[in-house]
């Protein structure tokens, strides 16, 4: 069993408190380690000495923070698999959603390589008489990421990347379900040429995360978790002067149109659906075919595909669909909305729950369940399930496919599938909702775009990665310059300030 501590000035510490918490292998049910919850002293002195550091890595000139940024990147590419398998290990992931996780974040570092572009300001000339105006991005100071399980690298990266690029030195608190892949990559940034103190990687509970929330001297926070920890951060930074960027939960929506591909759109929903366990805040969890025609098509397709998943732990091998999910507290509340789908009369076609794997009995694992005939009053369509499970919405037109979507509180992801580019672009003009896939099942955008959604998917105004990441993580400053000249007595020129 391991011991896992916090990242303080470059290197790994024990922590001090006195209080841990189990880091479980969700494939077994077994304790693998403890992590130390690090108290309200250690998050401020972890705060402090980041500050002292910050001063110089802000100073120093974006082309040399992006060059970090380079090396960066060739450091985790060397050390893609041992990242993957990290995941994997106190995730459950598959070996291949594990380099997917580690993939996603990368690319974000990737953009992060062009920092001097992305922290260029504005320029007028003679914007009044001899007067010119500029702007500049300085950074902010000192930064907090607040990540969760589901994504041990991938959301790290997405925080630590355009921060770090933009000068500030950032606390990092990764969920203390799954500590170990924010250590490995500090451990990498160092490698890459980080300053000591810059970043700091602090494990905790809610004790640490309302410290981070109440220091004065943590200009900004981005959190990713469940829509009420959002509000609660959101609400509390913003109370406390802090910019806050705050991701919650999802309730993503595919419309199924009668001229799509079934083939198409049939796969879409299994990988979208089922992947990652369902662990995904763009998971597609709700379809909605169009017609009673297209929806008894549909369900011919997807039926027999999701009979076929493959369930297991991540060293069965690539061929395994989806590993466990993160908790046994998960796993019974998975259950339970299942449960209830049931008694609400959804009508469950492939039922999950009974699922055992022999020689990983204890281990969280759940089969696949489809449900058909779901209706927006069931519990199984308000609630955010985060699990393997699917619902099929029916609906008899278009008009009210795009009605169900746009009346859900979330907003953070949704996709139809139609060969008709007038109802394609239709929807996507229309629908109330931060990311659209156009016959694409999970519409994360490429990390030179953002990622953002509306309603209760997202509090605050920036969404992350891209242009928008180096906004919230810096601050603007504008100059207006007037230089004057003077003429001594004969004409003679006697000063300009230019030169």
């Amino acid at each position: 069993m391991k011991d896992i501590g916090h990242w303080i000035d470059g290197k790994m510490v024990a922590g001090t408190s006195g209080r841990s918490a189990d880091v479980m292998n969700p494939a077994t049910g077994e304790v693998q380690g403890k992590v130390a919850l690090a108290t309200v002293d250690e998050l401020n002195d972890a705060v402090a000495r980041a500050a002292e550091a910050q001063v110089a890595w802000g100073a120093t000139n974006p082309q040399r923070r992006a060059r970090v940024m380079m090396k960066f990147a060739d450091l985790i590419n060397r050390d893609m698999d041992k990242l993957a398998e990290l995941v994997s290990v106190e995730h459950g992931k598959t070996l291949p959603d594990g380099r997917g996780d580690v993939q996603r974040g990368l690319e974000v570092i990737e953009v992060c390589m062009g920092a001097p572009h992305m922290l260029k300001g504005e320029y007028m000339n003679d914007g009044g008489p001899g007067i010119d105006l500029y702007s500049m991005r300085q950074p902010l100071g000192v930064v907090a990421g607040i990540t969760p399980f589901n994504f041990p690298a991938m959301i790290p990266l997405w925080k630590m990347g355009p921060a770090l690029a933009a000068g500030n030195a950032m606390i990092l608190k990764p969920s203390e379900r799954c500590p170990s892949t924010s250590l490995a990559l500090a451990e990498l940034l160092k490698e890459a040429g980080l300053p000591d103190g810059v970043l700091q990687v602090v494990n905790g509970d809610k004790e640490v995360v309302d410290a981070i929330l109440d220091n004065d001297t943590i200009q900004a926070v981005g959190f990713v978790g469940s829509t009420p920890i959002a509000q609660y951060i959101y609400g509390r930074a913003a109370n406390n002067g802090k910019r806050a960027q705050c991701f919650g939960g999802a309730k993503n929506h595919m419309l199924i149109m009668p001229d799509a591909d079934l083939d198409k759109a049939a796969d879409a929903l299994v990988g979208a659906g089922y992947g990652a366990a369902g662990e995904r805040c763009m998971a597609i969890s709700v379809a909605v075919p169009v017609g009673e025609k297209t929806a008894d098509a549909l369900m011919e397709k997807l039926i027999p595909r999701v009979e076929k998943l493959k369930v297991g732990p991540y060293t069965a091998g690539e061929d395994v669909d989806y590993g466990p999910v993160i908790t046994g507290q998960a796993l019974e509340r998975i259950k339970g909305l299942i449960g209830s789908g049931v008694e609400q009369g959804a009508d469950l076609k492939i039922d999950g729950r009974d699922f055992s794997l022999q020689g990983y009995e204890n281990g969280y694992f759940i089969g696949p369940s489809l449900f058909d005939r779901v209706e927006p009053e069931m519990d199984i369509y308000k609630e955010e399930i985060f699990g393997p499970v699917l619902s099929v919405v029916r609906r008899n037109s278009y008009d009210e496919a795009l009605k169900l979507v746009m009346d859900n509180q979330y907003g953070n992801g949704t996709s139809i599938f139609t060969a008709d580019g007038d109802t394609a672009r239709d929807f996507a003009a229309k629908v109330n909702v931060g990311m659209v896939g156009i016959n694409f099942p999970i519409p994360v955008p490429l990390s030179y775009f953002t990622f953002g959604g509306w309603k209760k998917s997202a509090f605050g105004d920036l969404n992350q990665y891209g242009p928008d990441a180096f906004r919230f993580y810096t601050k603007t400053k504008t100059v207006t310059a007037r230089w004057f000249s003077g003429i001594k007595e004969g004409g003679e020129f006697a000063f300009k300030a230019m030169d």
